[in-house]
């Protein structure tokens, strides 16, 4: 099991902690989160049958993680968009692997495009972040979400035709009002 478990870690950890991180919008917060999508694991891999693969498994998990903590904050009366507000408080890392979204700090629409992300529903911000940058296929989507791939095409086109309105509103300075 050990050997199973740091194979998975060394495939997917980046992938599942950046995942994490576009859905809480802190670094800190994703790296408790990542550690319980591992926990899981450990507590879970002899019920994985293979039905999907490991990493659509562990991209399911750790949506139900991040799920499971809005849940939380929503029992405890903080409203759920909080956890999408992007602040300096994200500026302590653990891992100090550059992410997307400081690469792409030089690029002013992919800083829009990010920022405007923030306004779609989570379901359309999850298949957008699982489409576009973790780069799923729509089935793994589907799979991750345990939806139909219908359902998935059409969320990511109401996710896309909202981000893109969002997008003009802001380039025109309205910023959607």
């Amino acid at each position: 099991m050990k050997e199973v478990f740091q194979d998975l870690y060394q495939k997917y950890h980046q992938d599942i902690f950046q995942f994490l991180f576009y859905m809480v919008k802190d670094r800190n917060l994703a790296e408790d989160l990542v550690q319980e999508v591992y926990v899981k694991v450990l507590k879970s891999y002899h019920r994985f049958k293979g039905e999907s693969t490991e990493k659509t498994w562990l991209f399911s998990i750790a949506r139900h993680i991040a799920i499971d903590h809005f849940r939380k904050q929503k029992r405890t009366r903080k409203r759920v968009i909080d956890s999408f507000d992007l602040s300096e408080k994200n500026d302590l890392i653990r891992d100090h692997a550059k992410l997307p979204e400081e690469i792409a700090v030089q690029n002013e629409s992919i800083q829009t495009m990010y920022k405007c992300l923030k306004h779609c529903t989570i379901d359309q911000q999850t298949v957008i972040i699982l489409r576009y940058i973790q780069l799923l296929s729509i089935q793994e989507t589907a799979d991750v979400l345990n939806w139909s791939v219908s359902k998935v095409k059409t969320t990511q086109h109401r996710a896309m035709k909202a981000l893109k309105k969002r997008m003009l509103d802001e380039e025109a300075g309205t910023n959607g009002k």
